[in-house]
């Protein structure tokens, strides 16, 4: 089910407040999700960008070719459909200004619970907005791309740009937990065992902290493979875990909740995403735990962070032969499994 941002986004033009963009015109949807719904008389040609895999699986189903970056220049139009990060909502209206013609409509669109609002605010002192309307929780906006947005592009990228989390790791707004290493991680790579070896993989490796901290400990790993569902993380992770003699990491854009995993593995660590919006959804992680399990040979181990309130154990218990609890702090839990 779509969420109701994206309802949002095409009220205008279902309330005809603004016209749909017709046939032969070309329209750029940022940060698109399945679940779109076009007006009847919305004919464009719609491109789609979006880096989450899983969405990206549910656009394609829907019959659509999507891109994970903005491609493609002088756009009849441009949807920005805005999630929970400002710096990363502000990137993709810059890209919208950036790539749509002169005077070309652009229609931004969120949730309140999101900060729609101030980011409203914040491109009215940039762009003249031309009108708004609130629907379904959320707040759709457009404007028309000046002559000259260089300075607006600047403005909006301004503050956004890339990271260095200490001092060695590259990430960009957007990611999870991009201005700092993240506690629980850093729990689990304390918590790792002296000794490992073989092939192992990274399930939801983001921008690749446990791995690259897994390449540089272990020097008998023969295999070190990436999974992550976010593809701007994914490529953050390519610089961020270096190859080393004998060693040369994989990367895979991937939905573990849905597409299998063709390898096999003697270990695979991970620190499982437990929501997409606000609300805790430990059935992500318990997905990712079964998954877990299809991937790892016989006596395999998986060892997993996750904050301590999250039901695993059963789940856990269910797809492995024996489980623990290595350690608890007050927010987290370091957990351990053998298939």
């Amino acid at each position: 089910m779509s969420r109701d941002a994206l309802k949002t986004l095409f009220h205008p033009f279902e309330a005809e407040l603004l016209a749909a963009p017709g046939k032969g015109e070309r329209v750029l949807f940022l940060g698109a999700e399945p679940g779109v719904q076009r007006p009847e008389d919305f004919d464009a040609d719609l491109s789609m960008v979006q880096g989450f895999r899983p969405y990206v699986r549910g656009l394609e189903a829907g019959g659509y070719t999507v891109s994970p970056r903005a491609e493609g220049e002088n756009f009849d139009a441009a949807l920005v459909l805005c999630g929970r990060h400002r710096g990363a909502n502000e990137l993709l209206v810059a890209d919208a200004l950036e790539r749509v013609h002169v005077d070309g409509l652009i229609v931004v669109a969120g949730s309140k619970d999101d900060g729609i609002a101030s980011l409203r605010k914040r491109l009215d002192e940039i762009v003249s907005i031309d009108g708004h309307a609130p629907k379904h929780h959320g707040i759709a906006f457009w404007f028309r791309r000046p002559s000259d947005v260089a300075q607006a592009i600047e403005l909006l990228r301004a503050g956004n740009g890339e990271m260095i989390v200490d001092g060695r790791f590259h990430t960009a707004p957007g990611m999870f937990s991009a201005g700092e290493i993240d506690a629980g991680s850093r729990l689990l790579v304390e918590n790792l065992p002296k000794k490992i070896t073989g092939a192992v993989a990274d399930f939801c490796a983001g921008w690749g902290y446990i791995a690259a901290e897994l390449a540089a400990r272990y020097p008998k790993i023969s295999r070190l493979d990436l999974y992550e569902a976010d593809s701007a993380s994914l490529e953050a992770a390519r610089r961020n875990v270096a190859s080393r003699e004998g060693l040369t990491p994989r990367f895979f854009w991937h939905d573990l909740s849905a597409e299998q995993v063709a390898h096999r593995y003697d270990l695979i660590v991970m620190n499982p995403p437990f929501h997409q919006r606000r609300t805790a959804e430990p059935d992500i992680g318990q997905g990712m735990i079964r998954a877990a399990a299809a991937a790892l040979k016989p006596g395999g181990r998986l060892l997993m962070v996750a904050n301590r309130q999250l039901p695993y154990e059963k789940t856990l218990s269910e797809a492995f032969s024996m489980q623990e609890e290595i350690c608890r702090t007050g927010m987290f839990k370091v957990l351990g499994a053998r298939r």
